[in-house]
């Protein structure tokens, strides 16, 4: 009898200890991510699409066999997004990751509050209503957040250091994207203090670029600004080509604007970003609740300067900047 009593519990017992736990489940065999790019294509490279797969190369899942990415690209156009995010939703997606700003991550919100979202790079989600808070979203949606609009006033302050007689500057900014506000009050509060008047050029989609240039050079800005929004992403190399033919400093989010030719750059490297967005997207896989996986922020920011370009500008930029920064391209 005792023989038979034992013979029930130690095989119990093992499978209590090898059995998953159930945030840790094992994911779906072949789990669906929907993938809601504002921009950028999905074939041919792309750094962002290509860092999230690589976050997820990391963690053991192979493309085609453990899991399925549908990519789908509102190219500029915003209307769209909410449909894409209904055909990923239709698709039976597992996890939407909203690749780009609080207009992607809104529009997946809004047509589902049962799907996983995750979000790359949202500013502010608890004002905008993404989530309850950063430790505890309360929802369907997590990820990462770019939350710190003081962030656009210490890159006025960074490039007004690198040309200290700087007296006007020109903002790119999206009046449909609700997170400029704060960026833009930041920037008109530090502006005065630097000596430095602002000219604000207003851009929505592609088209906009080629009238906002011929205001830039009519005003005679000496140096322009960009503030982080999936338009000017698209359109870095654009607006560099820009700045080189007029010969005008500029002062980006990204670390792919300087690569594009800018001058310099301050913020969060973005694809750090999108690898780590795979991150949530394992956890929910296996089983964790959005609701219960804080959202994160970036640990730490970078200025990158490219002196190439500094040269071919005609600017000394001064040692102690240089100094400062993380990167220089030489």
């Amino acid at each position: 009898m005792r023989g038979s009593i034992l013979g029930l519990i130690i095989p119990l017992a093992l499978a209590l200890l090898v059995a998953p736990r159930p945030a840790e489940a094992q994911p779906p065999e072949m789990a669906r991510i929907g993938y809601l790019s504002p921009v950028f294509a999905c074939s041919g490279p792309v750094p962002s699409l290509d860092a999230f797969r690589q976050g997820l190369h990391e963690l053991g899942y192979v493309e085609g066999q453990s899991i399925v990415i549908e990519c789908r690209s509102a190219e500029g156009r915003h209307d769209r997004l909410r449909k894409l995010a209904t055909e990923l939703v239709q698709m039976k997606a597992d996890v939407i990751v909203a690749a780009g700003g609080e207009p992607v991550a809104r529009a997946a919100h809004e047509v589902t509050r049962t799907v996983p979202i995750v979000m790359t790079n949202v500013g502010d989600p608890v004002a905008t209503g993404l989530v309850r808070s950063l430790p505890r979203p309360g929802g369907n949606v997590t990820g990462l957040v770019t939350m710190a609009p003081e962030l656009s006033a210490k890159r006025l302050e960074f490039l007004h250091q690198a040309l200290p007689h700087l007296a006007r500057v020109a903002v790119f900014r999206n009046p449909t994207n609700r997170e400029h506000d704060a960026p833009m009050k930041e920037l008109t509060a530090a502006a005065p203090a630097l000596g430095v008047q602002l000219q604000t050029v207003d851009v929505q989609a592609p088209d906009d670029f080629d009238n906002a240039f011929a205001a830039i050079t009519k005003e005679r800005a000496q140096a322009l600004l960009t503030l982080p929004d999936p338009l000017t992403n698209a359109q870095a190399r654009r607006i560099a080509e820009f700045a080189e033919k007029s010969r005008l400093p500029g002062m980006y989010h990204r670390r792919e604007s300087i690569e594009a030719g800018g001058l310099m750059a301050y913020g969060p490297s973005y694809n750090a970003l999108f690898r780590r967005a795979a991150y949530f997207v394992d956890k929910i896989l296996k089983g964790v609740r959005p609701a219960d996986l804080p959202v994160e922020q970036p640990m730490k920011y970078e200025l990158v300067i490219n002196l190439k370009t500094a040269k071919e500008l005609g600017l000394t930029i001064p040692p102690w900047l240089l100094f400062q920064a993380d990167e220089v391209i030489r």
